[in-house]
C-alpha cells in the first residue's frame, strides 16, 4: 500500500548529517555510472514566466526508483507562497507499482544544502572560518545549517537584496548583516550564492585567494550569477557535467574542458590553499530520489505517514 509523507513527516525523519552522508554516496554512485538519470526535462510555463521540471532517476544499488515533479514560480513571492514546490514519487523497483508520494519542498532545500556541504568538505580549506551567504531565504537557512556540520565558522556574514528579509535572517541565525554583497564577500573563506539572481552577483575582484564558492542558482542557459572572470580563473567543479553544460549559463560559455571534475569523482580535491574553487550545483534527480528513499525507509521503521 502506498505511503503519503507530508513535509512535517519528512522534517521529522531526515537529519542533516544523514543527508550529507547520503548525498556524498549518491554523487559517488552517479559519477561512477551506477545511476540511470537523464538531464531533467524543463517546460516553460510562459504566461507565468515559470518553470516545471521532471526529474527521474533509478539507483540500482539502493534500490530506488522515482521522480521529482518541481515547479519554480518566482511570482509566488508576491502571493506569500514558496517559489519552489515539489512532489517526489517513489515506485517499487521490482514491479513499478506506486510506493510513496512524498512532499519534496523540504527535501529540495535540505538535499541542496547537504550537497553543498559535501563540496565544502572536499574543496574548502581545512581552516576556513568565515562564511558569507548572499541570500536570506530557505536556501540561506539550510546552507547555514548544513555547512556548520563540515566546518567550524567563527563568523557568518549575510547580504540580501531584500533588507527586511536580511534583518530577519540575521536576527534568527546570528549572522552579521552586511550592507552590500561586496562587504559580505571580501575576506570570506566560503561564499554561498543563494540570492536567486539571473545576472552576475558575485564579482571576481571581491573573492580572495583560497576561497571556495558554492553557486546554487542560475540554472537556466540564459541566467548567470557568477562573474565570468571569476569562473575563468577558478577551478570549476559540478555535480553533473551533462546538466551543467546544458543548463548553466555560468558554465556553458567555458565548455567541458574548463570543468575539473564532478563532485562525486576522486579528482574533486583542492590542490593548494591559494586556489579559488567553485562548485556549481545544478540539483540532480538522484539526490531527490535517494533522500526520499531514506525518508520512506525511516517512515516504515517508525510508523510515520499515511497509507493511501
Amino acid at each position: 500500500m502506498p505511503l503519503l509523507l507530508t513535509e512535517t513527516d519528512v522534517r521529522a525523519l531526515l537529519t542533516m548529517p544523514d543527508l550529507i552522508a547520503a548525498m556524498d554516496a549518491a554523487l559517488t554512485g552517479f559519477s561512477a555510472g551506477r545511476v540511470v538519470q537523464p538531464v531533467r526535462t524543463v517546460l516553460e510555463v510562459g504566461e507565468h514566466k515559470a518553470f516545471f521540471g521532471l526529474m527521474p532517476a533509478y539507483v540500482a544499488a539502493t534500490p530506488a526508483l522515482g521522480a521529482k515533479l518541481v515547479t519554480l514560480y518566482e511570482s509566488n513571492t508576491a502571493r506569500g507562497l514558496p517559489t519552489h514546490l515539489a512532489t517526489i514519487i517513489l515506485l517499487d523497483p521490482e514491479t513499478g507499482a506506486l510506493a510513496a508520494i512524498i512532499d519534496g519542498r523540504y527535501i529540495t532545500g535540505a538535499r541542496t544544502a547537504a550537497v553543498s556541504a559535501v563540496s565544502v568538505k572536499k574543496l574548502a580549506r581545512e581552516n576556513a572560518s568565515v562564511l558569507a551567504i548572499l541570500g536570506s531565504g530557505v536556501q540561506a537557512r539550510s546552507h547555514l545549517e548544513a555547512l556548520q556540520h563540515v566546518r567550524t565558522f567563527r563568523e557568518v556574514r549575510a547580504w540580501s537584496p531584500t533588507l527586511r528579509n536580511l534583518h530577519a535572517f540575521a536576527n534568527e541565525t546570528g549572522a552579521i548583516a552586511k550592507e552590500s554583497p561586496e562587504a559580505a564577500v571580501r575576506g570570506a573563506d566560503v561564499v554561498v550564492v543563494a540570492a536567486s539572481s539571473h545576472t552576475p552577483i558575485l564579482i571576481s575582484d571581491w573573492v580572495a585567494p583560497g576561497t571556495h564558492v558554492v553557486s546554487i542558482g542560475a540554472t537556466r542557459p540564459t541566467q548567470r550569477e557568477l562573474d565570468p572572470a571569476l569562473v575563468a580563473h577558478a577551478r570549476l567543479f559540478v555535480d553533473s557535467r551533462a546538466a551543467a553544460l546544458r543548463e548553466s549559463g555560468d558554465v556553458i560559455p567555458f565548455g567541458d574542458h574548463h570543468i575539473v571534475a564532478e563532485l562525486g569523482e576522486a579528482a574533486a580535491v583542492r590542490n593548494s590553499d591559494a586556489e579559488v574553487t567553485i562548485f556549481k550545483s545544478m540539483g540532480l534527480a538522484v539526490e531527490d530520489v535517494v533522500a526520499a528513499h531514506l525518508a520512506l525507509t525511516r517512515a516504515r521503521e517508525s510508523g510515520k505517514g499515511l497509507n493511501i
